[in-house]
């Protein structure tokens, strides 16, 4: 595990989540994330060329400027993949011993999908550094707060469905951190080349983690 990574992840307490991007535009997707402020960044595994997405995108920047992991991480063989392009972080939708044996293994974090309390036990145990609370839309925060009774020893990361009117309701339940997809990479604004509004989304949601942190 790395703890300079998980360490970045709680700093932020955000990780901005790339799905689908065309690869000729991920570098400028990526710059205008940590314009914004947000230097954690998932390239989710069901990208098309996204080995190649993952290597073009850690070249592009310091390890100070971005850390680069890779999501929707299905298997070990992926994970394994995924980590010699370059993948700083591991990211599942669900629990997989495979990918969380993998991630030890080559000394990288992993953030677990998990939607019960006994998904979120067997993955930490298994070795999980984080628990991404997935979908976080419709299990709430009150879930993450309840969660975080029992197992507050366990950090949580809710995603799927975060975003700016719920993001504090998140961080007020425990969250160590939010994924959050289009709300910051809208995928209309990567379409028509319009990485300003990019880099703006990704700014809003800094202030609101700040704000939420402060408050």
């Amino acid at each position: 595990m790395s703890d300079t990574t998980t360490s970045r992840i709680r700093e932020t307490g955000i990780v901005a989540i790339v799905r689908g991007t065309d690869a000729d535009a991920a570098v400028e997707t990526v710059d205008a994330i940590r314009r914004g402020g947000v230097s954690t960044v998932e390239i989710t595994a069901n990208t098309e060329d996204v080995l190649d997405m993952i290597r073009e995108v850690s070249a592009s920047f310091t390890a100070e400027e971005v850390t680069v992991g890779a999501g929707t991480v299905l298997d070990g063989e992926t994970a394994r993949a995924t980590v010699l392009a370059g993948a700083e972080f591991l990211v599942t939708p669900s629990f997989d011993e495979g990918v969380v044996r993998t991630a030890n293994r080559y000394g990288k974090p992993s953030l677990v999908g998990i939607a019960t309390p006994t998904e979120a036990v067997r993955a930490f145990e298994a070795g999980a550094d984080m628990v991404k609370v997935f979908p976080a839309g419709t299990l709430g925060p009150g879930f993450v707060s309840a969660l975080g009774g029992p197992l507050g020893h366990i950090p949580t990361v809710p995603t799927g469905g975060v975003s700016l009117d719920n993001v504090r309701e998140f961080f007020d339940a425990g969250a160590a951190a939010v994924g959050v997809g289009s709300s910051i990479v809208d995928g209309d604004a990567v379409a028509r080349g319009d990485f300003e509004a990019i880099e703006e989304n990704a700014r809003a949601f800094v202030g609101a983690v700040e704000d939420a942190r402060t408050e």
